[in-house]
């Protein structure tokens, strides 16, 4: 069986997602959920689930081995990026080559970069009027939201659609599109 990290920074809907997708299944299973934040409340999620959560620091994750050595004694086959805000330093990226991913709530290259995220994406896409956004999924590489694209959904903005709307939109494109990218990874095929 195949063994899945998610890294978290906030609510975790989609580790949620990903862990009760696999639960019971034969591709894989979330094994851990890591969190920059203390407080996310992806911890309480994973508390319920019975799924292992850790926090880790800024130190932790970029100046020492720490959360490195977490991952090898994981031995993951894909680490999964869901609502993860810090950039991957290049040494831990280095250690899993292509077996890091991340969502992003629009269709990349744009929309992406340093600061774009959530509320702020979905509030750009209203201001430009665009006609239509979406979910990537792509893997990570040593620039905010630059790696490969693995997987893009669209949907359609309409005129009258908010920032609050259009994240609803993009929340059920990753509810529906995310576990299923990730499964078809872990068996090796193409996910479009």
């Amino acid at each position: 069986m195949k063994r899945i990290v998610i890294f978290a920074s906030g609510s975790g809907t989609n580790a949620e997602n990903l862990i009760k997708y696999f639960h019971n299944r034969e591709t894989g299973s979330v094994i851990q959920v890591l969190t920059n934040n203390p407080y996310a409340k992806v911890l309480d999620r994973c508390k319920a689930l019975k799924v292992s959560a850790l926090s880790f620091n800024r130190i932790a994750f970029n100046l020492t081995d720490d959360v490195l050595n977490i991952l090898k004694a994981s031995q993951p086959d894909l680490i999964v990026l869901a609502g993860f805000l810090w950039k991957f330093p290049d040494f831990i990226l280095h250690a899993f080559p292509d077996k890091v991913i991340n969502i992003h709530p629009a269709l990349l290259p744009k929309y992406g970069g340093k600061g774009m995220y959530g509320s702020f994406v979905h509030e750009a896409v209203v201001t430009n009027k665009e006609t239509e956004t979406g979910i990537t999924i792509h893997y990570v590489n040593e620039h905010y939201d630059e790696g490969a694209i693995i997987f893009q959904e669209k949907c359609e903005v309409s005129p009258t659609d908010t920032a609050e709307t259009v994240a609803a939109k993009i929340h059920d494109l990753e509810m529906e599109h995310f576990p299923k990218v990730v499964e078809k990874l872990l068996l090796k095929k193409d996910p479009n």
